[in-house]
């Protein structure tokens, strides 16, 4: 068994305390090692005086002349035995406040070794997850080339059929975005942990290499999407409502393409089957408003302020399968680029053309979210 280092500072530290008890000989700590007895068997790790040799193992029998004044204090997580003190001192029993201190001690060197002990555990089973994402991304790749192989080759063979032309042209932009976060997921391994002061309430985002500032035309953004989404409508045999048109402004595109994929991914699995879901457009005092909408049901009252919580479901969901991570991302990279995004209840409250009694995501995007230039002069 190993102990870091700063456990083995720790150790120092509580043993050079006793440095005042002329009475006390020396400490010395073990750790304990299974055995192929069902034994433990015990490795000294530490000691006090310095000057003191350090025994490798406990040893078998105690001197005559220390029987009487060698004791032993374990290191337990309940049953399971970690570690012991070995105390050999002048006097037994132990004054009161001695005692107090070596138990202390003791209970300081058990609590240290408990999470020493867990903290290794973690990273060790860290350490092997890492190896096996490592290894899923690198066999990931060889069935994307394979499906952009064979989709260019089914391109190839359509030749002149633009509307199945244009479906094999959707494979393969997806097939990219595949890609794309096939390779964030090889940057993210290959980046350093997290410093331990780092604040569990950060905003949940994307990892670097996909959370880009670049901007883009709002048509060319949500023209995938769109397609999507009309294509997922077709096969749920339900209404698709796509926007009557979208100005040509620079947006955020790497933001607004994960929002609204996010936006519209939970629209077609938790609203209603059948139902209509759409994306609404506008304009209002500088600002672009996109709505994705749904026929309901509609959100419960009570859910509505906690449903962009990271982990959170709403109780409409609950029996689908889910992270309840898609409105945490959707909002914090909203927040990100200087917009918002809300839920409206009932849509209709956005636009009097939209549904009565589903749901309305709206994101909003002042002038500075898609000017970088702007932002800057403000």
């Amino acid at each position: 068994m190993q102990v870091s280092e700063r456990f083995l500072a720790l150790l120092e530290q509580q043993l050079a305390q006793f440095t005042d008890r002329p009475d006390l000989r020396s400490l010395v700590v073990y750790v304990a090692l299974p055995s192929d007895s069902g034994e433990p068997s015990l490795l000294a790790i530490g000691h006090w005086p310095s000057s003191l040799a350090l025994p490798s193992r406990r040893p078998d029998a105690t001197p005559a002349s220390e029987q009487d004044t060698r004791r032993w204090l374990a290191l337990r997580d309940g049953s399971l035995l970690l570690g012991a003190l070995r105390i050999d001192s002048q006097c037994w029993p132990w004054p009161g406040d001695f005692r107090q201190r070596l138990e202390a001690t003791a209970q300081c060197l058990t609590e240290a070794l408990k999470l020493d002990l867990e903290q290794q555990r973690l990273g060790r089973q860290l350490a092997l997850r890492d190896d096996q994402l490592k290894l899923l991304v690198h066999q990931l790749r060889n069935p994307l080339a394979a499906l952009r192989t064979f989709g260019q080759l089914l391109r190839r063979r359509l030749d002149g059929d633009s509307s199945n032309q244009d479906l094999v042209d959707n494979l393969l932009a997806e097939q990219r975005q595949l890609n794309r976060y096939v390779d964030a997921i090889d940057q993210l391994t290959q980046s350093p942990a997290l410093p331990a002061s780092a604040s569990p309430l950060q905003p949940l985002l994307l990892p670097p290499a996909l959370n880009n500032t670049r901007q883009e035309p709002l048509p060319q953004v949500l023209e995938p999407l769109l397609e999507r989404a009309a294509a997922t409508a077709a096969l749920q045999q339900r209404p698709w409502h796509p926007p009557k048109g979208l100005p040509d402004l620079p947006c955020p595109a790497a933001a607004i393409s994960e929002i609204l994929a996010n936006l519209l991914e939970n629209a077609f699995r938790y609203s209603q089957a059948g139902g209509p879901i759409g994306l609404h457009c506008s304009e209002q005092s500088g600002e672009i408003q996109l709505t994705i909408w749904d026929g309901g049901p509609p959100i419960p009252a009570a859910e509505r302020d906690t449903v962009f919580a990271k982990g959170v479901r709403g109780s409409t969901g609950q029996a689908l399968a889910g992270s309840g991570l898609g409105l945490a991302l959707a909002r914090d990279l909203a927040e990100s680029v200087g917009g918002r995004l809300e839920l409206i209840v009932p849509a209709s409250r956005i636009d009097p053309s939209l549904s009565e009694a589903g749901n309305g995501f709206r994101l909003t995007l002042p002038a500075a979210a898609r000017d970088p230039a702007a932002a800057r002069s403000n």
